[in-house]
């Protein structure tokens, strides 16, 4: 969402004179590049547990973020006051880190920020905003900000309840329901000034199965761009029905023989196998380094024609999108493996410069606190030409998965375990006996290369996916049904 320029300069209590003798004053200290950072973000939090509201919050995090670069060396310092002094103090403390590093290697297009009071006419101004607001991925209909909390308790009480009527092995059921909403500005020593609003919707619930003395945990949750809107009818209805999906299998699975065999990974939530083990793998901070296994491959084959992953901020709505990167790069669509041919890392500017290429828009950070690194955003791969079910036929004895936890990957080497919370055996082509219990282990770069069949159900998952790289980042993912043909399955 965008609004007028005026609402982000007046919240920060900012002019555009004042941006650029910020950025001026980072580049005077002898940085080759400075970028600034605004933050305003209000978020809430309830809790209901036992149908009654157990727990809720509210809090505003503002402030600013300043880098301040000197060819490979980042110096970045924060405030959470926006007045003059406090940026003064950070701007100093910020090229003070940077200082000392070799000469200045990104390029910045000038060695001074433009003067002037607005950097564009007002017409070509009006034009840009108009742009922009073309392209927003995330518009909101009410504010977040706008509502009062105990205006959500009713549709709480009523997926509770809706949960609870679907299964008598019900024993307990959590509903959790999060928001918040970013004001963001961003400057730079390029001149360039982006701002957006960017709303988040989370809506989770934690259900415990109790059969027999036995019990079963399942959590379901939706998260995305948007305002109070989201929350539907027919959100309820998809939540409550998947809640208890499933449940029957769960109690009846068993831990199944272990070794080396085909696997399945069912469309959607499979995608976080693919965002581990393989999309970290193909962020250009790992591979500038040269710890990814990926490093200097740039245009090899990393895998059969049929397979194409992208790394997308463009999905309306979706969790992981971005109007404009922590950076103020445009958000965009990126495939980062094209036709099996490895085609594109994921940059941030000091990436792309090192690479010589353009950012892709995956410069993000957790808050203004931080600085920002390359991360992905909704991470998939496309669909292919076989059906679901003519994979499973394929396979005359494996294992079938299709949601996945506490995943561990080394990104240097590639490897991966990934706990599998649900599957079933594959026997004679058939799915059999439902399966808990195990792990799946692999290599990234080598399960890749070993996808035999790519399915043409291509699924984004829309759960409350959050990426851990030193800092927490919104993201998606998502695969098509697929067929790798040989993984170890660590069972009896």
């Amino acid at each position: 969402m965008y609004k007028d320029e005026s609402h982000y300069l007046d919240l920060f209590q900012v002019t555009r004179q004042g941006l650029e003798e910020l950025v001026w004053a980072g580049i005077k200290e002898g940085g080759s590049y400075c970028d600034l950072f605004f933050e305003s973000t209000t978020y809430h939090e309830l809790l209901l547990r036992d149908g009654i509201v157990s727990s809720g919050g509210f809090h505003v995090d503002h402030g600013v973020g300043i880098r301040v670069l000197k060819g490979d060396r980042t110096g970045y310092a924060y405030s959470e006051s926006t007045d003059a002094k406090a940026m003064a103090e950070a701007v100093k403390a910020a090229a003070l880190i940077a200082a000392g590093g070799p000469e200045p290697t990104l390029a910045t297009g000038r060695t001074q920020p433009q003067r002037s009071e607005d950097g564009l006419g007002r017409d070509q101004r009006s034009a840009r905003q108009q742009a922009w607001q073309e392209c927003d991925r995330y518009p909101i209909g009410q504010d977040w900000r706008e509502a009062e909390a105990r205006a959500f308790v009713p549709y709480m009480e009523r997926l509770q309840r809706a949960i609870s009527a679907k299964d008598p092995r019900v024993h307990k059921v959590i509903i959790s329901l999060s928001d918040q909403v970013s004001d963001i500005l961003m400057f730079n020593s390029l001149g360039e000034l982006t701002f957006d609003t960017r709303p988040m919707g989370t809506i989770a619930a934690s259900i415990v199965f109790v059969q027999d003395g036995r019990i079963e945990n399942k959590t379901v949750s939706r998260s995305y761009r948007s305002g109070v809107e989201m929350l539907t009818d027919d959100l309820l209805g998809e939540i409550a029905s998947e809640a208890v999906k499933g449940v029957d299998e769960r109690f009846a699975a068993k831990r199944p023989k272990g070794g080396r065999m085909p696997v399945v990974m069912g469309a959607g939530a499979s995608g976080i196998l693919l965002h581990e083990a393989m999309g970290h793998a193909f962020e250009a901070d790992f591979n500038r380094k040269g710890q990814s296994i990926f490093s200097g491959r740039i245009g090899e084959r990393v895998c059969r024609e049929e397979i194409s992953i992208v790394d997308d901020g463009t999905i309306q709505g979706n969790r992981g999108s971005v109007n404009y990167d922590d950076e103020g790069v445009p958000g965009q669509k990126t495939f980062m493996v094209r036709d099996g041919i490895l085609e594109s890392y994921l940059h941030d500017r000091i990436s792309a410069t090192h690479f010589g290429v353009a950012p892709t828009g995956n410069g993000r950070r957790e808050s203004f606190r931080y600085a920002p690194i390359p991360r992905m955003r909704a991470t998939y791969m496309l669909g292919g030409n076989s059906t679901r079910e003519d994979i499973i036929a394929s396979v005359k004895k494996g294992i079938y998965v299709d949601q996945f936890s506490n995943g561990q990957v080394q990104i240097g080497e590639g490897d991966f375990t990934f706990f599998v919370k649900s599957g079933f055996l594959i026997e004679d082509g058939r799915l059999t006996m439902p399966v808990k219990d195990i792990n799946i282990i692999g290599n990234g770069p080598q399960a890749l290369a070993d996808i035999v069949a790519v399915g043409n159900d291509p699924k984004v998952d829309e759960g409350a996916w959050t990426c851990g790289k030193g800092q927490n980042c919104p993201v998606s993912c998502g695969i098509p049904t697929v067929l790798v043909d040989s993984l170890t399955v660590g069972g009896e």
